[in-house]
């Protein structure tokens, strides 16, 4: 099975080609190095405020999917989606690197 990312977003941002390709890069730069242990990610993306600007009202929710293991998730909320998406891939990749670490123990 090959690794997809799969990119969802709320009626309130526009899931047009260019963010899925902005998503994917960041996603790469920030987890690539988890890709070959990974089956797929999902990323969910909402305005929390909607029509309504304020501070912190991006979500980007992440959803690994480890090869036989359970998956495992991280949300990060922040002024804008390239802020939101870079603080839930941080705290994505502390959840992996312990995860993995405890698979090796095995």
């Amino acid at each position: 099975m090959a690794f997809k990312i799969q990119l969802n977003t709320d009626n309130h941002i526009d899931g047009t080609d260019s963010l899925e390709e902005r998503v994917n890069a960041m996603l790469e730069q920030h987890l690539g190095r988890y890709f070959p242990r990974l089956t797929r990610i999902e990323v969910f993306l909402s305005d929390l405020n909607s029509i309504k600007s304020g501070p912190d009202d991006k979500r980007c929710a992440l959803e690994a999917r480890l090869k036989n293991d359970d998956p495992v998730a991280a949300s990060h909320d922040d002024e804008n989606v390239e802020k939101a998406i870079r603080g839930a891939c941080d705290k994505l990749s502390t959840i992996l690197d312990a995860r993995i670490e405890k698979q090796r123990g095995y």
